[in-house]
């Protein structure tokens, strides 16, 4: 077993860590809601896609399963979800889907998890034949927002020429070069990533660089952007604007909370590229959105991380385990749990100085595929002298279908795919921060 890593200090975490290891920077806000029909019990005691299962799948699935989305096929209509009916029945009986892998009962914004009742009454309906009931009946198809989810943006940038990708080989980690010309400091409100091609898109991840040296390395790298390993940017970045992977969706943060865009940044995009099996090409772009509304704290990133651990060849369940105090005030909007293809679950919680414990996130079974945001409908309030600790379990044994290694070999931290982490983010904001009487002196 590892020993805990406690850091010294809340507020003093390594740039160099951060810029490292950072997998998604996603703002913990308030997602845009849209109309859908909620799940009810059948009246005649029998489930239809009319009757109780259509506002199911509408409610929880059709936010991914709809056109120009990351799913492969739609889940809008009746007949998209008779096709589909075994293989439905199928994925949610086992939890696979929706991808939800946190064991949550409603404490977070957007929860796409199941309950036992849902997952009972798609099996049912499943079994009876996917009967429809009244077309009449049917629940109405959300109206997801055309073209940018979160409104028309203040600003839009992105890759100035399509990005040529091969069909095979090693996946592709490129950064792009944005300047944005600021002549003041501003704050972000969100940021909204469109993929040009989400058959090769993985993730994208938005640096700020003030320092020039994202350029430097754009001059030295012939075409569009340079090349990284995939473990940051190839720089100390002087700060994160946000990011997007399959599974998270574009958030306002909450009023009066900002991430800060300091005057004269570059917005350096990595994009991580997987090879599809034929040349492909990408320009993806993002949104931003600026504060309107005067700000007063700024979000940060907290991370629990313990990059000092071994994983043995062989090993079913390994526990790692990180820690560290806090000794201010904050006030947590949400978390983001990173492990690579060995992670089976990871749990973390908060104990308070009076000893009282708070789960901040528990997911027992983890998948690479789906590195999601969960952001607290309340924010977590933890106090000075809170400690927060976090465990984790990898399977480094051939019984694992994801392991990388054929023959199982010792594995530590590292930015490669075939390496590990352990690292779970934690959005937060400084109770003792006051932006606003600050400005005003």
């Amino acid at each position: 077993m590892s020993r805990p890593v406690f850091r010294k200090s809340v507020f003093r975490s390594s740039p160099l860590v951060l810029a490292g290891t950072l997998p998604l920077l996603l703002a913990f806000g308030y997602a845009k809601p849209t109309s859908a029909a909620r799940y009810a019990e059948p009246a005649g005691g029998k489930f239809t896609y009319s009757g109780g299962v259509g506002a199911i799948l509408l409610e929880k699935c059709a936010s991914c399963h709809r056109p120009g989305e990351v799913s492969p096929f739609s889940l809008l209509t009746y007949e998209d979800a008779r096709k589909r009916a075994k293989q439905i029945a199928l994925v949610t009986k086992s939890r696979f889907m929706p991808p939800w892998k946190a064991d949550s009962h409603g404490e977070f914004v957007d929860e796409r998890r199941l309950s036992d009742a849902q997952i009972a009454a798609i099996q049912e309906w499943a079994d009876a034949g996917a009967p429809q009931g009244d077309p009449k009946a049917a629940p109405p198809v959300p109206k997801f927002p055309a073209g940018w989810k979160l409104g028309t943006p203040d600003s839009v940038v992105g890759l100035s020429e399509p990005y040529p990708v091969a069909a095979e080989g090693r996946d592709v980690y490129r950064c792009f070069v944005i300047p944005t010309n600021g002549t003041e400091d501003r704050f972000v409100k969100a940021l909204e990533v469109h993929p040009g091609n989400r058959t090769i898109v993985h993730h994208v991840i938005a640096y700020l660089d003030t320092s020039g040296t994202a350029r430097k390395l754009d001059a030295k790298d012939p075409g569009p952007g340079y090349q990284t390993s995939g473990g940051g940017p190839g720089f100390v970045p002087t700060g994160f604007l946000g990011g997007w992977a399959p599974g998270n969706d574009a958030r306002f943060l909450p009023p009066g909370i900002g991430t800060l865009l300091p005057k004269g940044s570059d917005i350096v995009l990595e994009v991580h590229y997987h090879k599809s099996g034929k040349p492909e090409t990408d320009q993806t772009k993002v949104g931003i959105y600026y504060a309107k509304e005067p700000i007063n704290k700024r979000v940060r990133m907290l991370p629990i991380i313990n990059p000092f651990f071994k994983i043995p060849a062989g090993a079913e369940d390994h526990v790692v385990n990180a820690g560290m105090p806090i000794f201010s005030d904050i006030t947590v909007l949400g978390v983001t749990p990173h492990m690579h293809l060995l992670g089976k679950s990871m749990k973390v919680t908060a104990t308070l100085p009076d000893n009282t414990q708070k789960q901040i996130v528990n997911v027992p079974d983890w998948d690479f595929n789906w590195q999601i945001s969960y952001v607290f409908k309340e924010p977590m309030k933890l106090p000075a002298g809170t400690k927060l600790s976090l465990v984790a379990h990898y399977d480094n044994s051939p019984k694992n279908p994801h392991n990388p290694n054929t023959s199982p070999r010792d594995v530590t931290w590292g930015e490669q795919t075939t390496d590990e982490m352990c690292i779970a983010f934690l959005g937060y904001t400084r109770d003792d921060e006051n932006l606003l009487k600050t400005a005003s002196k």
